[in-house]
């Protein structure tokens, strides 16, 4: 979630201004007869006339997302080719409190909360039950694991060194934690918190980078998008152009090594540069409603003020202290006057002036929001506010930046996603922040929504967009959000939460035309104002669809076969497993060989009719024989169609999986 200018409190003259300032060779039959013609039931050389299909849904028309009853726990639902597995409600402790963001270990998912972090045991996951409800405020709480330590991220001015629910108070504290939180999870009941490490502007989110050069630490990447902490509090900290101070902590990113034999020495080895160069990103303006939203803000006498080129509506977060001011300086109590209000307006635009020109104002991001690491190529993608950078990511202290894009329909560029072979990379818009409906009927399909690039070498090539397609009201925050792969072999299929748009899970395998082929989604929390919740991130994980549920708590769900992915899909699938996932540390998807990994390229072949009807009957026959046959016999088999088969490459429509296929029976034939 993105701080905006409404979530930052201002009680002095002083903060407020400093607020103003992101998927047929010719072969012999397998019978004993050969032949130069297609035939019903043989494997045999022919020449058939394909056309490639491309996928096709049919999804429930009207969308039944449209118009879902409002509830906080009782809200309507609607889902497709998907099933709710478990709904479970937060803890007492955090109940109201922001969920945020998910990791996994073993048996366990662990979520984030604005007020700590939450352990669930999802063995069953029809009834996951509380491990752990760990209280340690600190926003945003974004937790990753790695072998028996978690690592939580600290923003908020609130969070303390110590975990308590005291808070901090003072402008400057020693108290004060804003950096990653360090915890021996080996008795994973018992957090046991070993060190913290400090930043200049926190930790927003993190990413934790397995080097798999480098068996004897962990990195995080840190990326902090808080104002810079005054010197006072955390020495060196600076947040003066990087042109008048070397040492700013503008612009850069931090890189902290953890040693796994001595994580308390975990610290800070390097701040890397990688936003040098960039200039400010082209922008787009407002959508429809937030036109007339503010023309009826002005009509109504709301206090406006021109911030960033744009005018906005000061929410009453900022207006009460400096009301409250004006009450205190006149020797007043109670609410203010209309006489007060009017003190206020009338200096609004001298608060604003006083500001001073932003010296930031035509450079580039100074931070990262997200960045996801994909250590099997060396690669990351960084969402960084205004840009997506591709990184190279082989010297994990010095990652290096290849190729940034910017997009003037795109607001904050929020996280990334790499498809597993590193063809491609997605990037998210996290516009309005987050606590923002977006994703009105009227607002704009480009705006708010995923953009997919090719990689070629170190370029990022534009091929499309995608949006949640189902207009959600005004009474819901929604936008693009966090999201993984579900590892169907051969496809791209990614899952991706929207907030209170829900969850959509769509094909990315054709990068030009991605399509959605299933979803879940509630109606608002609230029926008549606009409420924070839905999925903050959802992520597959060893069979499971978990969702953290901002304001409802925790969500699994399962895949259901559909025309979109058959259950020999799903099957494979679940031969993935992980120990551990932290969905910004990417993993490699690898299919151990199995009978349904086979299946699942056949059912793909036929989807797209990149073979036809008859042969691919054939395949199926014969390879049901090969799985009633056992030792020697079934391998000799399996090897016998795995030769035949990719024989067929050139005269399919699809040789690359076909040549899959092979490889799998192969892989079987083997031994797996």
């Amino acid at each position: 979630m993105n701080l905006t200018i409404q979530d930052l409190p201002s009680a002095s003259w002083k903060r407020f201004s400093s607020m103003a300032r992101p998927l047929v060779l010719a072969v012999m039959a397998l019978t004993s007869c050969t032949s130069s013609t297609m035939s019903t039931g043989s494997l045999s050389v022919g020449s058939p006339t394909l056309t490639l299909q491309s996928l096709q849904v049919t999804p429930p028309s009207p969308d039944p997302r449209v118009g879902l009853r409002a509830g906080l726990f009782n809200a309507e639902e609607a889902a497709w080719n998907m099933r709710v597995v478990s709904t479970t409600p937060p803890p007492e402790e955090f109940v109201g409190i922001t969920n945020s963001d998910l990791a996994f270990k073993g048996n366990y998912a662990i979520q984030g909360n604005y007020s700590g972090v939450q352990v669930w045991d999802i063995s069953n996951p029809s009834n996951p039950t509380t491990v752990t409800t760990f209280v340690c405020p600190a926003s945003q709480s974004d937790v990753s694991v790695f072998g028996n330590l978690m690592f939580v991220s600290g923003e908020g001015m609130t969070g303390r060194l110590d975990c308590s629910d005291e808070g901090v108070q003072e402008a400057v504290s020693h108290d004060r934690m804003r950096g990653i939180r360090i915890f021996d999870i080996t008795d994973i009941r018992n957090p046991d918190y070993i060190t913290n490490v400090q930043t200049c502007r926190g930790s927003h989110t993190h990413t934790v980078l397995e080097d798999p050069d480098d068996q004897d630490n962990v990195y995080i990447y840190v990326s902090g998008s808080a104002p810079v902490r005054p010197e006072e509090e955390l020495a060196g900290c600076s947040d003066a152009l990087p042109s008048d101070d070397p040492n700013s902590a503008l612009f850069r990113i931090e890189v902290i090594r953890v040693p796994l034999a001595s994580p308390e020495d975990a610290a800070i080895v390097s701040s890397p540069r990688i936003f040098n160069d960039l200039v400010a990103p082209p922008e787009h303006g407002l959508a429809p409603e937030d036109i007339l939203a503010l023309d009826e803000a002005k009509a109504s006498g709301a206090f406006i003020v021109e911030m960033g080129g744009q005018e906005r509506v000061l929410s009453s977060r900022m207006l009460d202290p400096m009301l409250r001011d004006i009450v205190a300086a006149r020797g007043g109590s109670g609410p203010p006057s209309a006489a007060d209000s009017a003190t206020l307006r009338a200096a609004l635009p001298e608060l604003i002036a006083s500001a001073g020109a932003n010296p930031l104002e035509d450079l580039g991001p100074t931070q990262c929001h997200d960045i996801t690491v994909y250590p099997h190529l060396g690669l990351a993608g960084g969402a960084c506010g205004g840009y997506g950078l591709l990184l190279d990511i082989s010297d994990p202290i010095d990652p290096t930046r290849l190729a940034a894009v910017a997009d003037s329909n795109f607001s904050y560029w929020h996280s990334a996603t790499f498809n597993n072979d590193g063809t491609k990379i997605l990037f998210t818009d996290e516009w309005g922040g987050g606590g923002a409906p977006k994703c009105r009927a009227t607002d704009p399909k480009e705006w708010g929504a995923n953009a997919l690039f090719s990689l070629n070498g170190d370029n990022m090539e534009f091929e499309s967009y995608y949006k949640l397609p189902a207009p959600q009201t005004s009474l819901e925050n929604c936008v693009a959000h966090n999201g993984s792969l579900i590892p169907i072999p051969g496809r791209d299929i990614m899952v991706q939460a929207w907030y209170q748009g829900g969850i959509s899970i769509f094909d990315w395998t054709d990068v030009s035309q991605p399509i959605e082929i299933a979803y879940h989604d509630r109606g608002p929390t609230d029926p008549s104002r606009m409420g924070m919740g839905g999925s903050w991130s959802v992520y597959w994980y060893n069979g499971l669809l978990v969702s953290s549920e901002i304001a409802r708590g925790l969500d699994i769900f399962e895949l259901t076969a559909s025309e979109a992915i058959s259950q020999n899909e799903i099957d494979a699938a679940n031969t993935v497993k992980f120990e551990h996932l932290n969905s910004q540390g990417q993993p490699e998807l690898v299919w151990p060989y199995s009978f349904s990994l086979a299946r699942a390229y056949i059912d793909q072949l036929e989807r797209s009719h990149a073979m036809p009807a008859n042969r691919i009957d054939n395949i199926r026959t014969r390879l049901a024989d090969a799985e009633n046959d056992s030792g020697s016999a079934q391998r000799a088999s399996l090897a016998g169609l795995s030769s035949r088969i990719r024989g067929m490459a050139a005269q399919s429509g699809d040789a690359g999986k076909v040549q899959m296929l092979a490889d799998a029976l192969e892989g079987l034939a083997e031994g797996g």
